[in-house]
């Protein structure tokens, strides 16, 4: 973990660096003040030399002004470490999760990463910052404190050290019990995360099923998980106050009682006195402020852990070393193709599969939910690899091509539709960044998204609210199409991507694709056979394996699971928004 932070540093090194120097001179400064004020009053106050007081007093101001500097310049550059070292851990977790495989990030909740890029960033920069500030100040505050006081007498100092030792003792076994409900305490922010996220996310759910009441529990008792660790430890931690108030005054007292008598005996100066008794709440404050450095490390010591995984997880995806970066055709093949998403699960996702398909044909797949449609299409522009046999695109394997090359000439759109805030116009560029306004406007028009985009008075500079909660259903797919096919790519992939357009715009939409995009291999995974049955080839999947493979009237003729399906929907008066 210190490798982590020591790599992430970057650019703020010098600040880090700087930072100790500055408490340290703070420190000596400080120091100095008592020596100061104990000359005053023995060598100044009591033989009235005014002259020798104003220039001890002069200079105790220019050292408290020198410390007081010393100290805001450690504090800008201890300020400017740990904001750097935290924009620095956020940014590398970011740009990991880019590179997140599916399978990666399958691994992580979603209100794990988010409380981790927050949450736990903040803890660990707030623990850098103190200890850079505070565990170099307060050791050496304590060290040149104990050093002074034993240099003006060994006898008092000693009760320093007894009561340093006992103090010690006492912060590390507060340190070792608070440690351990603090590491449970930030699992449970994913949870509060994730309560909060879905319940926003689903807000019009929530409201339909007058479902309120449940989600303010469901939230309640998430933070109220947080509440009862975060007392557990405070409870500990708390206590640190009160033993470290009578330690202190405990040695005052004594101190005081010791010193009056060797004053008395004149062993001891009075001016002596006053500086132990200085070196004593120096002693004792930095003792103080290191344990509040070591409940803050044992804090972010988790989070950092948490930081750690998300810094250290390693794509299961990567280019090969000599990539290819010319894609010949949208031809696809499957060579015996096994797929799991666990490699310690023995039942297969995908088990056996053999397809080829040529350029530019249009294959319907079709299937019940759960027959793995989404996870083979997924395999094609390697959202997850195979775990056995091969995937070919365009004669080669896809593991040999560049992925970067190989995702720009297969375009996907997903089961799940996003739109992200921001105009209709920049979320169609998501395709092509340099696309003009003419060809985002034609692929509209290929996705039938051009009649309601021209309907809205600003058109194609319409503003889409985050998650597109603006715009309808059937909308947002055919957005996300016309999206998809200004990438003009070699093979398209629609992930029942039309399942909430009504079927005369499904039908205009794959006539569209048919005459204008003829060389693109399309995919179309659909629960609806209308959607498939004037395809090229359709493939039947069942339980992760083909049941059968072959035009709309063959497949009726001869598979079985294929004419249920097309019984089941076209019984009464046709496919339920069809004409019958």
């Amino acid at each position: 973990m210190i490798k982590t932070i020591g790599r992430y540093l970057k650019g703020y090194r010098l600040d880090s660096a700087l930072t100790p120097v500055f408490m340290i001179l703070e420190v000596v400064m400080e120091t100095i003040i008592p020596l100061l004020m104990a000359a005053i009053i023995d060598n100044g106050v009591s033989k009235g030399d005014f002259g020798y007081i104003y220039k001890m007093g002069g200079m105790m101001i220019l050292c408290a002004g020198l410390s007081l500097t010393f100290g805001i310049m450690g504090g800008k550059y201890g300020a400017r470490a740990s904001a750097g070292l935290a924009k620095n851990l956020r940014k590398g977790m970011y740009d990991n999760i880019q590179d997140f495989s599916f399978s990666n990030i399958d691994k992580f909740s979603t209100s794990g990463l988010v409380t981790r890029l927050t949450t736990d960033v903040t803890n660990v920069q707030n623990a850098y910052q103190m200890v850079l500030r505070m565990c170099t100040r307060a050791p050496f505050s304590l060290i040149c404190a104990m050093a002074m006081s034993f240099a003006i007498s060994p006898r008092l100092a000693s009760v320093y050290l007894v009561a340093v030792l006992i103090l010690s003792s006492i912060l590390v076994m507060i340190i070792i019990f608070a440690t351990k409900y603090f590491s449970q305490a930030f699992p449970k922010y994913d949870e509060l995360n994730a309560s909060v996220q879905e319940n926003v996310s689903g807000i019009r759910v929530v409201k339909a099923f007058v479902r309120e009441d449940y989600e303010k529990k469901r939230f309640t008792k998430a933070s109220m998980n947080i509440y009862k660790v975060f007392v557990k430890a405070e409870r500990i931690v708390m206590l640190n106050a009160p033993i470290m108030n009578i330690t202190v005054y405990s040695c005052m007292l004594l101190i005081s009682w010791l010193g009056a008598n060797m004053i008395v005996d004149g062993s001891l100066k009075t001016g002596q006195l006053m500086n132990l008794i200085t070196y004593c709440m120096y002693i004792l404050m930095s003792l103080m402020m290191l344990s509040f450095v070591f409940v803050m490390i044992s804090m972010s010591t988790a989070s950092l852990k948490r930081i750690c995984e998300v810094l250290k997880e390693e794509s299961d995806l990567s280019n090969p070393e000599d990539p290819v970066y010319e894609i010949s055709d949208g031809s696809v093949k499957f060579e015996h193709v096994f797929f799991r998403y666990n490699k310690n699960n023995d039942d297969w996702v995908l088990n056996d599969i053999n397809l080829d398909i040529k350029a530019g044909q249009t294959v319907g797949i079709i299937g019940g939910t759960g027959s793995s449609k989404t996870t083979l299409s997924s395999l094609i522009c390697r959202l997850y690899d195979t775990t056995k046999g091969t995937v070919k695109v365009g004669g080669k394997d896809v593991k040999e091509y560049d992925m970067e090359t190989l995702r720009n000439n297969v375009a996907v759109v997903l089961q799940k539709n996003v739109l992200f805030s921001g105009t209709i116009l920049e979320n169609l560029r998501w395709g092509n960044k340099d696309a003009t306004l003419e060809e985002c406007i034609e692929a509209c028009r290929l996705a039938c998204a051009d009649d309601f985009v021209e309907s809205f008075p600003k058109k194609y500079d319409t503003f889409i609210e985050q998650g597109g909660s603006n715009v309808s259903g059937g909308q947002k797919q055919r957005l996300c199409i016309a999206r998809a096919l200004l990438k003009k790519p070699k093979i398209l992939i629609l992930d029942d991507s039309t399942s909430a357009v009504d079927t005369a715009t499904d039908a205009k939409i794959r006539e569209a694709f048919a005459t204008k995009i003829p060389d693109t291999t399309k995919f179309i995974i659909a629960q609806r056979i209308s959607s498939v049955k004037d395809a090229d080839m359709i493939i039947v999947l069942e339980d992760g394996v083909v049941d059968g493979v072959g035009t709309h009237e063959e497949l009726l003729k001869n598979n079985e699971i294929y004419a249920d399906i097309y019984e089941s929907q076209t019984q009464g008066n046709g496919d339920f928004d069809q004409p019958a």
